[in-house]
């Protein structure tokens, strides 16, 4: 749908992703403003906007294999920590440089994400959402297991080498603002290009009915096993530059929760869309850091409440938010989005 007086007068111009110049507009201000965005804020909103770029990363992988295959996954924590313990391990133990063992982390992730989705061609719904919940806990014990702990450092975690190109090290927050939200943006443009092609139209097949799917010439086990190994090759490059970024990890850095965390974000965002993805991220971490500022004054006027009510508030509002989108808006702020443009898009013909 174009605005009103809009026309494609070729077919690159129509299957172009950025099509008018109020669109080229809006894309180089939003690239100019994460360009300066750093040299406007603090540390603590420096550190907002780079683990947001990390987690939408995860989420844009956790958006392939629910939003467009339908596979239910709450893997990705675990495929996260795989590729950032790849990472180090590359790095500390063969001494390889940060940018071969980033693709090498993700493509560990992919084969391990091959691996635990396995299942998927066997089974689906609840029974598959089991499945990615023990292969997080399968991933985290072997992390942990003691007869590993020399490679992986168990418990204790490992110290990872900073990033460098020759001589230009990767080691503040500034410096490392700019390697991520460029892996965030191309991951980003990757995905968005992904969603145009044949293999995505052979996952939204799978996801809208399989049996179907099966019958047009889909091959189930081939795309559910690529819809797995692509979202873990995210979640495994989002847990290198993790890794990157705070310099030390341990298993307690990957939780189930976390897992849970990227699912609703994906849920408000809006599923089968990267700009969902983008949206969700960015609406559940603000709000997330605004419970956290607004807790503390909370449990000041409430002593009585002091100890509990900053340690639930947060989940508290996460399953509030997750309930009213699901009554209220199951397609998710990307759906709203869509509606508003169509709508302005229209004007003044609104039929």
């Amino acid at each position: 749908m174009q605005p009103s007086g809009i026309f494609n007068v070729s077919y690159e111009k129509d299957s172009a992703i950025v099509r008018t110049r109020l669109q080229w507009a809006i894309l180089i201000a939003f690239l100019v403003f994460l360009f300066l965005y750093p040299l406007v804020v603090g540390t603590y909103l420096l550190s907002v906007a780079i683990s947001m770029a990390i987690v939408a990363i995860v989420v844009l992988g956790q958006n392939i294999i629910t939003g467009y295959c339908g596979q239910l996954s709450l893997g990705q924590a675990a495929f996260m920590a795989v590729g950032a313990y790849i990472t180090v391990i590359l790095m500390s133990l063969l001494g390889l440089s940060f940018w071969i063992a980033l693709p090498l982390a993700g493509i560990g992730s992919a084969i391990v994400g091959v691996l635990f989705g396995l299942p998927a061609v066997r089974v689906k719904g609840f029974y598959l959402v089991m499945s990615t919940i023990a292969a997080h806990f399968i991933v985290i014990w072997l992390i942990t297991e003691k007869h590993l702990s020399k490679l992986t450092g168990g418990v204790d975690g490992l110290l990872i080498p900073q990033p460098r190109i020759g001589s230009f090290v990767f080691n503040t927050d500034f410096r490392l603002y700019y390697l991520i939200i460029a892996s965030a943006v191309l991951l980003t443009f990757f995905s968005r290009n992904l969603a145009r092609t044949k293999v995505v139209r052979a996952f939204i097949a799978i996801r809208d009915n399989d049996k179907a799917a099966a019958a047009m010439g889909v091959n189930l086990f081939r795309y559910k096993l690529l819809a797995f190994a692509l979202s873990a090759c995210y979640a495994g490059i989002a847990g290198g530059l993790w890794a990157a970024y705070v310099s030390r990890i341990h298993p307690e850095q990957f939780t189930l929760m976390d897992s849970i965390w990227y699912l609703g974000m994906l849920i408000v965002g809006g599923m089968g869309s990267t700009l969902g993805a983008i949206m969700g991220t960015a609406f559940l971490k603000l709000l997330r850091e605004g419970v956290t500022t607004a807790a503390p004054l909370v449990a000041k006027a409430m002593p009585s409440m002091v100890g509990a009510v900053p340690a639930t508030m947060g989940l508290v509002v996460f399953g509030l938010i997750i309930i009213l989108f699901l009554v209220f808006e199951p397609r998710g702020l990307a759906h709203r989005w869509e509606t508003f443009k169509g709508y302005y898009r229209l004007w003044p013909f609104s039929y």
